[in-house]
């Protein structure tokens, strides 16, 4: 699995605000630079593990995992 993953952070009044550039839906906003790291690692761990449950629910049985890199 790709363990890293790109964040694109930016401070917008108040908040700081970020996406993961790799993994659409995955944005948080914080009060804190650092808080926000932090969401949104955990928001990524979360929608990774999400995105795992829905494709092992959908692909049944007798299925084999391959590993793929880019």
């Amino acid at each position: 699995m790709n363990t890293e993953y790109t964040a694109v952070v930016k401070q917008e009044g108040d908040w700081w605000i970020g996406w993961i550039e790799e993994i659409p839906g995955v944005n948080c906003q914080e009060r804190t630079r650092k808080e926000l790291m932090e969401s949104i690692q955990a928001t990524l761990k979360e929608a990774l593990e999400f995105n795992r449950q829905d494709a092992l629910a959908a692909i049944g049985e007798n299925y084999v995992e391959e590993k793929i890199a880019i």
